[in-house]
């Protein structure tokens, strides 16, 4: 039993150690002797920490992207002082560094990062820019996670600007805090000369900075993206950010985004800004990234938060992060005006189409595809098109049969917006992300109705999408066809190499699959006739293509037999396929002239316009 005396030193015990807590500080200066080289060199400072040792650790992975990426695999040059002289380090797990510091109240730690991954989720530095991705430049102490730190960035002395959403230091060029370790590993940081311009929009104020040039113009980017930021604000009712940067790297060819808690990071297509499809396509991933601001970053499941960075963080939920978000890129665009109702329609059939059309799709369900990101989604081989199905695809697909039953159960009073924000601000108030269980009963409460059936086929389960019946609720009639009638196909991609026609993928029952054509082999002859022969007039965009589309192929009719010779492992064989009609099927999504007044008001409530 406690007395006085007991409490009194209890408060004091803990009083000391929050005051020495509060007295470590964590510091770090980014410089780049040698940017062409592709390197930041990376000083970390601890002071107040009287430890025998203490551990550093680089995280495995970066929230967001479902893959354990061996962060620590690009340190190099690791050594610490310790009171100012050199100390022992020794490396005692994959990610993590063992300071001997012998209770020195200062230590300094130096190590080299080598950056030379073009993505949104990897750090890059060459002699034009550096792109911190701060998973792979920075670590922190083992069990200290919480604690601040603030950063330092030395621009190389070609370059002048620095983007980041971390909170600026007050007299202080380029310098910055975090209030944590989570915090600053979710703020992605861009060094160089980028082109910068603002916009505000829903009373926050956004900076876009664009790197690798482009097309672009600046002053109608920043019209459309107030709208979207508009329009996705409206769903949630508020917008938790003062500030909200886009990073965006223009390359020949780029693409992909990552979420951030008040940025994000994105690749784009330098000169595609003036295309209708190009421009379209960017607004989409402004649309989709900025909904992440709601949903994945606060709106989040259970297991994304607090992170472990040493190790996968399951959740079988992705289709509702990644999925959900994919379908309401599409309803942004639709209501800031980007897309007419044929187009909002024709991309949302497309999606469903991309489903239907994946083999996977009848092996894995969308639970199971969030659940194995890590070791599928993100590790994609030959056959994974026959055995999964991606959480996006999949995902996009039930938001938009839950969204559409949600409306009509409730004749157009509710839909999925409603139970967004419901969950956005139950996740808020408890201060912990949903579960499944969780979200499905929002889902119910919202709707009125059981889901239970809904989630056993196509949430857990994989029976087919039944889309007629979702989209007549719209008063949506979706004709299906062919996608190539009277057109046979192999079922199986190649690549042209130096010894020919190399197999890189085969399809789940096609011609080539039951011929036992198999991926690796190395066409030689098709049919009797020589590649050259074959390839005769045959125009390539790509290295990568369909065998489908060789008149070797199209000149014949379903039915038909094809010869090829190939090379497996040295040795000859000679394959018979008999080539069959194209599986995959194409959807056209049109409004019904003749809809009723309850179908009229599903359509309004879903499109949102």
């Amino acid at each position: 039993m406690f007395n006085k005396k007991s409490i009194l030193s209890l408060v004091l015990l803990l009083t000391c150690i929050m005051a020495a807590k509060a007295q470590v500080k964590i510091g770090f200066e980014v410089s780049f002797k040698e940017p062409q080289a592709h390197y930041a060199e990376v000083q970390m400072n601890i002071s107040g920490l009287a430890k025998d040792y203490v551990d550093v650790k680089m995280p495995v992975w970066t929230p967001g992207s479902y893959l354990v990426r061996e962060f620590e695999k690009s340190v190099e040059e690791f050594k610490a002082t310790a009171a100012g002289k050199a100390v022992k380090v020794e490396k005692v797990r994959k990610n993590t560094w063992r300071v001997f510091s012998a209770k020195a109240a200062n230590i300094q730690i130096n190590y080299r990062v080598y950056a030379f991954e073009i993505s949104v989720r990897t750090p890059f530095i060459d002699e034009s820019h550096a792109f911190l991705s701060p998973t792979g430049i920075f670590m922190h102490p083992d069990g200290m996670i919480k604690s601040p730190s603030t950063v330092k960035i030395i621009p190389f002395n070609t370059w002048s600007k620095v983007s980041t959403g971390l909170t600026p230091v007050a007299g202080e060029q380029f310098t910055y805090k975090a209030t944590d370790f989570d915090i600053l590993y979710d703020s992605p940081i861009e060094v160089g000369n980028q082109d910068i311009f603002e916009f505000t929009a829903s009373g926050v104020r956004h900076e876009v900075a664009m790197y690798g040039g482009g097309n672009y113009d600046k002053e109608k980017l920043k019209v459309d993206m107030a709208k979207i930021v508009e329009k996705e604000t409206a769903v949630y009712g508020e917008n938790p950010n003062k500030y909200y940067l886009f990073i965006v790297h223009n390359f020949l060819k780029g693409g992909g985004g990552l979420e951030h808690l008040n940025s994000t990071t994105l690749g784009a297509t330098r000169n595609a800004y003036n295309t209708a499809e190009g421009y379209k396509g960017f607004l989409g991933l402004v649309a989709h990234e900025y909904h992440h601001l709601w949903n994945v970053k606060r709106l989040r499941p259970v297991a994304l938060g607090p992170f472990d960075y040493d190790n996968e963080n399951y959740t079988t939920n992705l289709w509702v992060a990644e999925g959900f978000t994919s379908y309401y890129e599409n309803k942004y665009l639709h209501r800031a005006g980007f897309t007419d109702v044929n187009e909002f329609l024709k991309d949302l059939a497309g999606g469903v189409g991309t489903v239907l059309n994946t083999p996977g799709a009848k092996y894995q369900s969308a639970a199971s595809s969030s659940y194995d990101a890590w070791i599928i989604g993100y590790r994609p081989n030959e056959n994974s098109k026959n055995n999964s199905i991606s959480y996006y695809n999949k995902g996009e697909v039930i938001g938009i049969l839950m969204d559409l039953e949600i409306i009509n159960a409730t004749k157009g009073a509710k839909s999925l917006d409603d139970v967004m924000k419901a969950m956005y601000l139950q996740c808020k108030t408890l201060k912990r992300g949903y579960t499944d269980a969780e979200f499905k009963a929002m889902v119910e409460k919202i709707s009125g109705i059981s889901f239970t059936n809904f989630w056993t086929k196509y949430v857990n389960g994989v029976d087919d999408v039944d889309y007629v019946k979702y989209f007549a609720y719209a008063g949506v009639d979706v004709s299906t066809e062919n996608a190539t009638p009277g057109k046979p196909v192999t079922g199986a991609a190649v690549q042209l190499g130096t010894r020919g026609l190399e197999v890189t993928s085969v399809t789940r029952n096609s011609a080539a699959w039951i011929s036992g054509l198999n991926v690796n082999d190395v066409i030689v002859l098709i049919d009797g006739s020589s590649l050259s022969d074959v390839l005769k007039n045959v125009k390539l965009k790509e290295p990568k293509f369909s065998l489908d589309i060789l008149p070797a192929i199209t000149d014949k009719k379903i039915g038909d037999q094809l010869t090829v010779k190939v090379i497996r492992d040295g040795l000859e064989k000679e394959i018979s396929l008999s080539l069959k009609e194209n599986p995959s099927v194409r959807l056209k999504a049109t409004v019904n002239e003749n809809a009723t007044p309850a179908q009229k008001a599903v359509l309004k409530k879903w499109t949102g316009v």
